[in-house]
């Protein structure tokens, strides 16, 4: 079977080839209804245009990468789909890439990136980031979920000792005075969430503060472990709240609460911090604060898109096209420093004392409310 030919798409839909070319590099230089007719050409023809080609011929790749270092998590997810819609949103593609928690894959996948001639790159590094702006890779990139970057980088960020300190100003106005705070301060995130829950209990100063700093945050069976072990303490031993630093881990501690015969939130408060989704499966409804990955996707998006644009057209008034490559870099070194923060609310639910919600709470509402409808946030 021969190959589509671009000549054989704008034979077929009656424009020149230049429209054509057009519609595929340039389509806002293309009326909407000559776009449409092109685009159902192309559909019915199954014409495969050659990036390479139009790469050479002074296209734009409207392509953007995104490197996630997992997709187990409610937050990979997250920002999965608000990336992906807002890339949709301006005409681009996006091309996810796994690293499975691996610095070396990381880099090796931004490097593919950039061979691909992608427009930009989006990154929740794994490894050090300082590293891979040495790398001088000429392509604009934004670095997600991490608050130390160098200064000319591009970053977009949740404010995550604030998300620490929001869940704990809570449960400490709820009347709190022996606090167990859970879960192992491994990363940088857990360990700003856990500066954030120290800030709060500070100010607060209830009678008693343990800080039990073990627990694995992807797995719940630590959170079950830590909870039923506190549970079974003596009444006048035993914390009033327990403040995991993720939710998975805050999922299993309620769980392990209620195994040891006390209730969630009578006996003990429980929260976690880290706005995941995919944990709130449990019983009880999981006090947290909101999630932030759809926003970092998004404005992850929104950051990269601008900055794409501003070297385009910092490069159409220098008419060097021949040295484009070279000119983003330059950019991209020469831009000022911009890192955006997302700030965190609080969802209050059952498992410190919210009312539960019920079939009846959702009569005349027929998409549910936000807050506690898990695909909103996905």
């Amino acid at each position: 079977m021969s190959r589509v030919r671009i000549v054989d798409v704008a034979r077929e839909a009656g424009v020149s080839l230049g429209t054509v070319s057009n519609a595929l590099n340039h389509p806002e230089r293309v009326r909407p209804d000559t776009r449409k007719l092109i685009e159902e050409t192309i559909d019915r023809l199954g014409y495969l245009p050659n990036q390479s080609a139009r790469l050479l011929a002074g296209g734009t790749n409207k392509v953007l990468g995104l490197v996630l270092p997992c997709l187990t998590h409610g937050c990979s997810v997250q920002i999965v789909n608000g990336a992906r819609n807002e890339a949709l949103r301006h005409g681009y593609d996006l091309i996810v890439l796994c690293a499975n928690e691996d610095a070396e894959y990381e880099a090796r996948y931004l490097r593919f990136l950039a061979g691909m001639q992608v427009a930009g790159a989006l990154v929740q590094p794994v490894g050090d980031v300082e590293r891979y702006e040495e790398l001088g890779l000429p392509v604009h990139t934004v670095y997600l979920g991490v608050r130390d970057v160098p200064n000319d980088a591009l970053s977009v960020t949740p404010d995550f000792e604030a998300q620490g300190s929001v869940v704990a100003e809570h449960v400490l106005s709820h009347g709190a005075q022996h606090v167990a705070v859970i879960g192992e301060p491994d990363v940088p995130m857990r360990a700003q969430r856990l500066e954030g829950v120290r800030s709060a209990l500070a100010v607060y100063e209830p009678e008693r503060v343990e800080l039990i700093l073990e627990g694995r945050s992807h797995g719940s069976i630590d959170g079950v472990c830590l909870g039923s072990m506190l549970a079974r303490r003596d009444p006048a031993e035993r914390p009033d709240a327990i403040i995991a630093l993720s939710d998975v881990l805050a999922t299993g501690a309620i769980a392990g609460v209620q195994a040891a015969g006390c209730s969630v939130p009578d006996d003990i408060m429980v929260a976690g911090c880290d706005g995941n989704p995919l944990a709130w499966t449990g019983a009880v409804q999981l006090t947290t604060c909101s999630p932030a990955g759809y926003e970092l996707g998004r404005k992850g998006v929104q950051l990269l898109i601008r900055t794409i644009e501003e070297a385009e057209e910092e490069r159409a008034v220098l008419h060097v096209r021949s040295q484009g490559a070279l000119a983003m870099q330059a950019g991209h070194r020469g831009r000022p420093a911009a890192h955006e923060v997302i700030r965190p609310f609080l969802l209050e639910r059952a498992s410190t004392g919210a009312t539960p919600l019920t079939g009846e709470d959702f009569e005349g509402f027929p998409t549910g409310i936000p807050e506690y409808d898990v695909g909103s946030f996905l």
